[in-house]
């Protein structure tokens, strides 16, 4: 009987693993959202190349289903900040994750002005 029950309970785990794994797997984009994710991230760029009081070329723009992922560099806490903001406005973004790095100095491994 118990050898049973370890049968039963070996299955189950089974099937709970492989939902699992299952619910955790993102399904394939489709061509609007792919499309839509594309001028979202577009509009981003634009917003950020248009703005005339930070530089965000070292800024990278990715977009997934309405979620946009900024990352690269920029000088200024206050230039991050922003950047964030203006992509939150940007019609499409629905959340913003950010790993933007703060470039000091403009060496972005650190050491001082004379590249040391």
């Amino acid at each position: 009987m118990s050898r049973a029950l370890t049968g039963g309970a070996s299955a189950a785990l089974s099937a709970i693993l492989l939902l699992t794994v299952a619910c955790t797997s993102a399904p394939p984009k489709s061509p609007e959202q792919e499309r839509a994710d594309a001028a979202t991230t577009a509009r981003i760029y634009a917003a950020l190349e248009a703005n005339p009081i930070y530089y965000f070329r070292d800024v990278e723009v990715s977009v997934d289903d309405g979620v946009a992922l900024l990352g690269g560099y920029v000088w200024t806490t206050d230039a991050l900040y922003h950047a964030q903001e203006i992509t939150r406005g940007i019609p499409g973004v629905t959340r913003v994750h950010s790993s933007m790095e703060l470039e000091r100095q403009g060496n972005r491994g650190g050491g001082d002005t004379a590249g040391n």
